[in-house]
């Protein structure tokens, strides 16, 4: 791990970093992509209320960077979710880190397969882990707005059958 670096558990005091971080992201990485009404479904989808609901039902990891919060994901029952590197430190290896943590998780528990919901901004990154884009998936956002996205899968080495 790089000097600074650190993979934890969170804890509830971490919500509101936590969800300026994804919303902050979102933000940055989909506005642009994505049309106003894509963007503002994303944030209520990453809402303080599912941040919470996802802590009860599963794990989220956060990675701090010198105490401070920069990137997030969880695993809930096989589905990786809310996986986001803060942009000032994307491209780093940052988000390679905690997807190995992610899929550790899911190994462990005995998944032979990681399954989630794959952005536009997101589809080289994923690709390049490994997963297959299965679906090709849609959400109509209301006035003529659309948000798309792939179901995605990899197959998990040492997870069980």
């Amino acid at each position: 791990m790089a000097r600074g670096i650190a993979i934890r558990s969170f804890r509830e005091a971490d919500l509101v970093p936590v969800g300026r971080l994804i919303h902050r992201t979102i933000e940055i990485c989909y506005s642009g992509v994505y049309p106003p009404r894509a963007v503002r479904f994303f944030k209520e989808f990453h809402s303080g209320e599912k941040i919470l609901e996802r802590h009860r039902k599963g794990e989220i990891l956060v990675v701090e960077k010198e105490g401070k919060v920069i990137a997030t994901g969880s695993v809930v029952a096989g589905e990786i979710l809310g996986v986001f590197v803060h942009p000032d430190f994307q491209k780093n290896g940052y988000g390679r880190l905690l997807m190995d943590r992610l899929e550790d998780r899911l190994r462990a528990g005995g998944r032979p397969l990681a399954e989630l919901s794959v952005s536009l901004p997101s589809r080289r990154f994923y690709e390049n882990r490994g997963y297959e884009l299965l679906e090709e998936c849609s959400i109509d956002v209301g006035e003529g707005q659309r948000l798309d996205f792939w179901k995605a899968a990899k197959t998990l080495a040492g997870g069980e059958a």
